[in-house]
């Protein structure tokens, strides 16, 4: 039997968006299935695999989207998202590969859903852009996605607190009015994939909340506290309002964890 870690290796290897998110899929659902071997027999690799296209520019060369109501805004808006959701697959892959050795089989069980819901997002987005006229790659897409993971590459509790519990979370705060743009523009197949993104992403961040929490418990601190020493250590961009106060305390993030970072 495949050990999960050989499998998910597999999937961070693959460098075509459309294979990597079927891939994911599938080594989630083997998982469920119990046709893979709890076992972390091999490295994730440094760097997961990725197309040749979009090409990766440092925030401050991304060029400005433009105004959503034009054409090129809204393809812009769109291939921005599906980025974000590709180099998710990713994210929640090397989450359970990397540290699912030292968690549990929960872990692993939690974070191959994530990466199977993030597979599903970028699927139905592609899809989507491609009624717009455009394709992922089309345009290019910031660099930076990557390196909440390289930096946490040896902390788990750090991983959690940056990925699920800052980048993810921040997802809940822009996504409702990102909705309520496209659906103004007459996008109503676009606000329902909205809609299920920030359903399920209120989901991912309860898993790391509570994942992160079982870490402050095992070092015997207290979950806010480290939290926030952790941010500031490993997070190099800032955490600021506006906040889905409703949506972050459904995830399991209460108003102590982020209002004493707020930059």
């Amino acid at each position: 039997m495949q050990s999960v870690a050989a499998a998910i290796r597999e999937v961070l290897l693959e460098s075509d968006p459309r294979a990597k998110a079927m891939a994911a899929r599938k080594v989630a659902r083997d998982w469920r299935m119990g046709r893979l071997a709890y076992a972390f027999d091999v490295e994730m690799p440094e760097e997961p695999g990725r197309p040749a296209a979009p090409e990766l520019l440092p925030p401050i060369r991304m060029p400005k989207r433009g105004k959503g109501g034009t054409e090129r805004g809204r393809q812009a808006l769109w291939h921005a998202i599906a980025h974000i959701e590709f180099v998710a697959i990713d994210l929640a892959l090397d989450m359970a590969g990397r540290f699912g050795a030292e968690m549990n089989r929960q872990f692993v069980s939690d974070f191959l859903w994530v990466a199977a819901d993030e597979a599903m997002h970028f699927a139905l987005i592609d899809r989507h852009m491609r009624k717009l006229g455009c394709h992922y790659g089309a345009l290019p897409a910031h660099s930076g996605l990557w390196d909440a993971a390289h930096e946490t590459r040896h902390d788990v509790a750090a991983r959690l607190a940056v990925v699920p519990m800052v980048l993810e979370a921040r997802g809940l705060d822009v996504t409702p009015a990102m909705l309520e743009r496209v659906r103004g523009s007459g996008d109503e197949a676009g606000a329902r994939i909205l809609e299920r993104i920030l359903d399920d992403e209120i989901r991912h961040v309860r898993f790391g909340s509570t994942h992160f929490a079982a870490c402050a418990e095992a070092m015997n601190g207290e979950p806010s506290e480290l939290w926030k020493t952790l941010v500031s250590r490993h997070f190099r961009g800032v955490v600021k309002p506006p906040f889905n106060d409703s949506a972050r305390l459904a995830a399991g993030l209460s108003r102590d964890f982020y209002l004493g970072v707020v930059c």
